[in-house]
């Protein structure tokens, strides 16, 4: 088998240094609602093609410059002091991990259409929700999928607390959310989709 041949990315081998971070949803098997079966992966559209974009990019772009770096440092020798070779060896076995967590979570993804929803004043997957505190602080989240979730832009997970406590619920209900400091009381003043 060449050099070039043994660098070649194939999605289902997994990596001799163990498993993907990818959390429960990748060592499962199984039709859905059976013991065993990958939990659901709900996502935006805008969610989806992020993580698509990203497969593209690493695809396309960063795996094939790697693998010249990589083939260019084999032809220079001793492999076993050749930081080109050592690094780039490194970075592809991270670059095929990224590939495989992000092939793996998009074949079960559940795309969502938050739009769907639009005028509905009840707390749904991918709502944008502002929600005051017992203070009168305000704060607007926006609900999404796990794989997407950007909170310096206001979006947690469908699996967090918060959102487990707001999905549901109608615009002037009072949920209670259980926070590292306690129980907290929060009333829901607006929710819009899109």
């Amino acid at each position: 088998m060449s050099e070039l041949e043994q660098l070649a990315f194939n999605p289902d081998e997994d990596d001799d240094e163990g498993s993907d971070a990818a959390g429960p949803a990748t060592g499962a098997t199984g039709a859905p609602g059976e013991a065993g079966a990958p939990p659901k992966n709900y996502i935006t559209q805008a969610g989806e093609a992020r993580l698509r974009a990203e497969l593209l990019q690493l695809i396309d772009v960063e795996r094939p410059q790697v693998v010249d770096a990589v083939y260019w440092a084999a032809k220079n020798g001793d492999r076993s002091e050749n930081g080109d070779y050592i690094y780039g060896k490194k970075r592809l076995r991270e670059i095929d991990r990224r590939l495989r967590f992000l092939t793996k979570r998009l074949a079960i993804a559940q795309v969502v259409d938050p739009a769907i929803n639009q005028g509905v004043e009840q707390v749904f997957f991918g709502a944008h929700v502002t929600y005051s505190q017992a203070d009168g602080q305000q704060h607007t989240v926006q609900i999404v999928g796990v794989d997407e979730v950007q909170h310096e832009r206001g979006q947690i997970s469908w699996v967090s607390p918060m959102a487990k406590a707001l999905l549901r619920a109608y615009v002037g209900d009072e949920v209670r959310v259980q926070t590292p400091s306690g129980v907290q009381a929060v009333v829901i003043e607006d929710v819009r989709y899109g």
